[in-house]
């Protein structure tokens, strides 16, 4: 299964705007910057993520992206459905009613064991995303990163959070 750059790039903002408190934020090319990626297409990703009430942007000079709910709130299929969207990876296409040993539509009134197969992984890789939330990727760079590099975190984060605009 191939995720979408966009939504690495988007988990990666949103676990950057995890930690900060209310009525903070970060302008859009400070969230870029912080990741090495292009202003233009992390705004593509926020602007999904906005538009699925995941972010809130706020206007003006000292504007910015925030949560728009808690980060306990917020699960990474949360994020990947609103970047890549809900279809599913596999998509059956009844191959099995073409070619020389085809089935009749009649035949195949159960779904195809292929798909089914497909179906259940869908199913529990959708699980397994919606059990992984903000604050459990938060806690978990917490806990294995090196002192030095919280620090330089910690030292961003000072130059760079904006208090926005109500």
């Amino acid at each position: 299964m191939r995720i979408n750059k966009g939504v690495e790039w988007g988990v990666h903002a949103c676990t950057l705007l995890a930690p900060l408190g209310p009525g903070k934020g970060l302008s859009l090319a400070h969230l870029a910057d912080y990741h090495g990626v292009p202003a233009a297409y992390m705004a593509k990703q926020m602007q999904a993520l906005s538009k699925a009430g995941i972010v809130r942007t706020s206007r003006g000079k000292t504007g910015g992206y925030s949560l728009a709910r808690p980060a306990s709130a917020i699960s990474l299929w949360d994020i990947k459905a609103a970047i890549d969207g809900t279809l599913p990876a596999f998509r059956c296409t009844e191959i099995r009613q073409k070619g020389p040993c085809a089935l009749s539509r009649d035949q195949c009134k159960q779904a195809c064991p292929i798909a089914a197969a497909f179906g259940q992984a869908e199913t529990s890789y959708r699980q397994a995303l919606q059990a992984i939330r903000l604050t459990d990727l938060v806690a978990e760079v917490a806990t294995t990163s090196d002192h030095h590099h919280l620090t330089q975190i910690m030292d961003w984060y000072a130059n760079y959070i904006t208090d926005l605009p109500e």
